[in-house]
């Protein structure tokens, strides 16, 4: 396919979002959406904020976990959305709802934790709420990125820059397993693993998506950590 065919086929497309787009907002009761695509967003926000006020009532184990199933429900709320054929509105709303909630499940969240675990101290607020600036800005660049990008292209995105958020999801039960097992003896590494997924948050540095093997790695190496979780006392 030459330039100027893709152009077309690519404005066609274009014209016909808009048309739907417009029908969409006539027939509209109520505001956002609502079908099969957007379940696991809802339901992995949802999670992160049982799992917010988990940490405010000291039940750390219960946080991590939520904190986990958020996880879980990014790694696949994408491929489950793009089994429907959407409208440009759709796509976009697509794109803030997911940054929206992973700035609750991957931001807020271990912001929180790690501000109640340390015992509500002053650098860990300090600390908290710059992990927080950093995971918003990651995810606000992500989203004019990624609309720029479904203008000009329908293939599936290879790579990240910077750091996802959703890394904190392993890493986080990670460090509270080694700490709760005696493995790192001091609550410090918990702020120092928040420091550094902040600063390679903003760092533009290209992260390769992973591919299927990846993810069967990813899928096993939290479901180890669940189950770690859940056995212990």
């Amino acid at each position: 396919m030459d330039n100027n065919t893709r152009q077309t086929v690519v404005h066609t497309r274009i014209q016909h979002s808009v048309r739907n787009d417009k029908i969409e907002q006539e027939k509209k009761t109520l505001l956002g959406y609502y079908d099969y695509t957007v379940i696991l967003t809802y339901s992995g926000m949802l999670s992160a904020f049982i799992g917010i006020l988990s940490s405010i009532n000291e039940h750390f184990k219960a946080a991590v976990i939520c904190l986990m199933l958020s996880g879980l429900c990014d790694m696949f709320d994408g491929a489950v959305a793009s089994t429907k054929v959407r409208t440009k509105s759709q796509k976009r709303f697509g794109i803030q709802i997911d940054s929206l909630s992973d700035l609750i499940s991957f931001g807020v969240l271990p912001a929180v934790f790690l501000y109640m675990y340390s015992g509500k101290s002053a650098l860990s607020g300090v600390i908290s709420s710059v992990y927080v600036l950093c995971s918003l800005i990651r995810l606000s660049y992500f989203n004019v990125l990624e609309e720029n990008r479904q203008d000009n292209t329908d293939e599936k995105r290879s790579d990240y820059l910077g750091v996802p958020v959703t890394t904190v999801a392993l890493l986080l039960p990670m460090i509270y397993l080694s700490y709760f097992c005696g493995i790192i003896k001091n609550q410090i590494w918990f702020s120092v693993m928040l420091i550094i997924l902040g600063v390679f948050f903003i760092l533009s540095v290209n992260v390769k998506k992973p591919n299927t093997y990846g993810k069967i790695a990813i899928i096993l190496l939290g479901t180890a950590e669940i189950i770690s979780l859940l056995i212990i006392n």
